[in-house]
């Protein structure tokens, strides 16, 4: 591992095959010289203040860097280069201008490259709507130099690579297919991945669903396989997002059915608002010290899948990547569990899927604040200049202002939750902040994403520097990873319907308790003017016709393909509609779906069936294992 960790850091060069594999059209002929260094941003030794952003790999190839500073530079990202020999090389940095999808002014994500702590003549992040390889002129290198990435901004610039080459006329390739094959020779990685070993059951994803059917299924004496792309586990309900999970758990007839998603939870009881609390409060520690306790669970943490194989029917395994190394791995399995959320595993093994790109629930990006004339904020403040607060703070320091930002929403004279409110308390840490509501959840979330920054720094642009209001206050928190709410639900035997719901409906296979309304999600028409096809407020829907009586127990057809015969899912891809959505996509009702899926996984072993045979011959046996507490081996 540490000797790929290397190579991924910098490439001294390699022969002029290998950069052929990645010339575009413009070139003529074979690079003239063979000299080049390639290096990936997240490879680089020091990351500093940047962030490592994976969540549109499959669009573009790779992870890349995030300066995600709120409106303040971070801290610069550093490497070694060792070069073959000394002299004059071009530069390319593979970045792009994230505001200019809208034709927005001003380039909010600019940076430099310095070489050797001093700046090349060129600014990145000024060009292109699209990931592109940014020409930055010729520069002189010798044979050891650094290399720093040097935010300007603290506004979302954005890295994935930088090229150097000798042959001034070399001109690289945008196309995914050509950039892969030629990432994966220099790194001198194999074509093929390695064994990673085989597994009773494989779940892919490691929010609250994957977590706990990893639990549930090692605790009942499965070897299973955790993949998670992310550096914590949780998914929406970890640090990273900061959603609170919602939905009650150990409910009559089974009121063990939720012992796990408790256990890997926050003691901190809820009070209010809990979206958006500090990170304490999602205790991401909690949930990795668990999986790491259970022998039964290997855990690939910062590894996304990218492939699948079998039959037509049947999967036979997993590849999958590390986002920081590249190294890919193959993982056998004898079932396998989507829990990505967006159906990942099921898409590519041509499960049976629902999606339509319209009228969808967006996507959320929290945000909170911090009063910086309030000690104890300061002090617990999880901003990057943390520090530079502190001393201001102790020297009565206390205002903080806001650059304008003419490339965000212009929201100067448009209304806004939480604008006019005295205390600010129907601004920070609000679910409504949403969008992406015609716009494709899964390969598009980068654009959506974006757009929710657009909205965020625009309206505390607007209340800052327009409204001239709460001069101490600043932004505290950001998520830069989306919290979704809807993509491709995999089909299973059963698709649940909200009428189901509200007319009580019994299956006789009921396993999980849902209490969540039918609640879904459309653009709010107090917000919407002036925004239509790119707004950025929700609102939900509410009243009697969305309300159901009581606690409703789901089917566990629900939980497993009904083409793909050894893939069970857990999480909001599950077998529902649109409005079956409303009532299971919360976080705890998602736990136990995992809960029940390893009991079933356990059951389906034990028993050499599928999924589907539990239903057909087994379900006594998977409602015995329900009653079983789940914080102990079954």
């Amino acid at each position: 591992m540490p000797a790929i960790t290397n190579r991924r850091k910098f490439l001294g060069y390699a022969g002029s095959t290998a950069l052929t594999l990645l010339m575009g059209q413009r070139a003529l002929a074979a690079p003239q010289y063979s000299e080049f260094a390639f290096i990936e941003a997240e490879g680089f030794d020091d990351l500093g203040g940047w962030e490592l952003d994976q969540q549109s790999m499959d669009q573009m190839g790779s992870p890349y860097l995030l300066a995600h500073g709120l409106g303040i530079p971070v801290k610069d990202a550093t490497t070694t280069l060792n070069l073959p020999s000394a002299g004059t090389y071009r530069v390319w940095v593979r970045t792009k201008d994230w505001v200019a999808p809208w034709k927005a002014p001003g380039a909010p994500g600019k940076f430099q490259l310095l070489i050797n702590d001093k700046p090349i003549k060129e600014t990145f992040g000024t060009k292109g709507d699209q990931w592109h390889w940014h020409d930055g002129g010729t520069v002189k290198l010798d044979k050891k130099n650094k290399l720093s990435l040097h935010d300007l901004t603290g506004f979302e610039g954005r890295c994935e690579a930088i090229l150097f080459c000798k042959d001034p006329n070399f001109v690289p390739s945008n196309n995914l297919e050509k950039l892969t094959r030629f990432r994966r020779k220099l790194l001198g990685l194999p074509d093929k991945p390695s064994k990673a070993g085989h597994f009773d059951l494989t779940v892919v994803g490691g929010g609250l669903a994957g977590t706990c059917a990893a639990i549930s299924a090692a605790r009942n004496g499965l070897k299973v396989a955790l993949v998670q792309d992310r550096p914590v586990l949780g998914g929406n309900a970890s640090e990273e997002v900061r959603v609170w999970p919602e939905g009650h758990t150990n409910k009559a007839p089974y009121p063990h059915v939720g012992d796990i998603v408790n256990e890997i939870l926050t003691d901190k009881p809820k009070r209010g608002n809990m979206n958006g609390m500090p990170a304490e409060y999602f205790d991401d520690q909690k949930k990795l010290s668990v999986v790491e306790r259970e022998p039964n669970i290997t855990l690939f943490i910062n590894n996304r899948a990218i492939q699948t194989s079998g039959t037509p029917d049947s999967i036979t395994g997993v590849t999958i990547q590390d986002t920081i190394t590249a190294e890919q791995k193959y993982i056998t399995s004898d079932f396998f569990a989507d829990c990505t959320g967006d159906a990942v595993i099921g898409h590519l093994a041509k499960a049976d899927y629902e999606y339509e790109v319209k009228q969808l629930m967006g996507s959320t990006n929290l945000f909170s604040l911090l009063d910086a004339s309030n000690e104890e904020q300061v002090l617990k403040c999880e901003c990057k200049d943390k520090a530079a607060l502190a001393a201001q703070y102790k020297e009565g320091k206390h205002e903080q202002p806001f650059p304008r930002c003419p490339w965000a929403l212009d929201l100067s004279n448009k209304p806004f939750p939480g604008r006019d409110h005295p205390k600010l308390s129907g601004f920070s840490r609000k679910w409504y902040w949403e969008s992406g509501f015609d716009k494709d959840q899964v390969n598009d979330i980068e654009l959506i994403r974006d757009h929710n920054f657009r909205a965020i720094f625009g309206a505390w642009d607007a209340i800052k520097n327009v409204d001239k209001k709460f001069p101490n206050h600043r932004l505290g928190w950001v998520a830069f990873i989306a919290g979704k709410r809807e993509s491709r639900r995999l089909l299973g035997d059963v698709i649940l319907d909200g009428k189901d719901f509200m007319d009580m409906k019994e299956y006789n296979d009921g396993c999980f308790p849902c209490s969540w309304h039918i609640d879904l999600h459309f653009p709010q028409k107090k917000f919407q003017k002036g925004f239509e096809g790119n707004e950025f407020i929700s609102d939900y829907t509410r009243g009697k016709d969305y309300k159901y009586s009581g606690t409703y127990w789901a089917p566990y057809r629900c939980l497993y393909s009904r083409n793909i015969k050894n893939l069970f899912m857990a999480g909001r891809d599950i077998s529902v509609t649109k409005s079956g959505l409303g009532p299971v996509r919360v976080m705890k009702t998602c736990g136990m779906m995992g809960e029940i899926v390893g009991k079933a996984a356990a059951l389906c072993v034990q028993n050499k069936t599928t999924p589907r045979g539990i239903y057909q011959k087994y379900l006594p046996q998977l409602k015995v294992l329900m009653q079983q507490p789940g914080t102990k081996s079954a």
